[in-house]
């Protein structure tokens, strides 16, 4: 009897670390010596924990598009630095510029966010400081 509660303690414990496994720092799967600068369409918003995503269609000289992925900090960090749940939309056009993951793929961690009404939102990343721009300051 000992043993299989210590066991079920065990498995317990074990399933209560799993989200702190998964985290991930940004130095781990982004280069920041691999910047992205990038304009597009907006196709798809997830505003949920623990990093808000965007994804982006970005059609490249030849006129091919490529959907990118790109990682917000999170939605209560992203409301402290102007963001709204409404600040993007499927079908705005934007420009990002951030940092693309190590792995070659099209995502990446978008540092600052030019909105298409012309205003600028950093995107809490780790490595960023928030403020937020208006159109013309820098």
């Amino acid at each position: 009897m000992k043993i299989s509660l210590l066991c079920v303690l065990a498995f317990g414990l074990g399933l209560a670390a799993m989200p702190a496994l998964a985290h991930h720092s940004f130095a781990a799967e982004y280069d920041n010596k691999a910047p992205v600068d990038l304009t597009g369409t907006v196709t798809k918003v997830e505003w949920m924990n623990p990093h808000a995503r965007f994804y982006l269609d970005v059609k490249d000289e030849k006129g091919t598009v490529t959907n990118w992925e790109f990682e917000l900090g999170s939605p209560n960090g992203l409301m402290r630095q102007g963001w709204t749940r409404n600040s993007m939309k499927i079908g705005d056009s934007i420009s990002v510029q951030g940092s693309k993951a190590k792995d070659g793929s099209n995502l990446a961690n978008a540092r600052t966010v030019k909105l298409s009404d012309g205003k600028r939102l950093f995107a809490g990343s780790a490595s960023e400081t928030g403020r937020e721009e208006k159109k013309g300051e820098q």
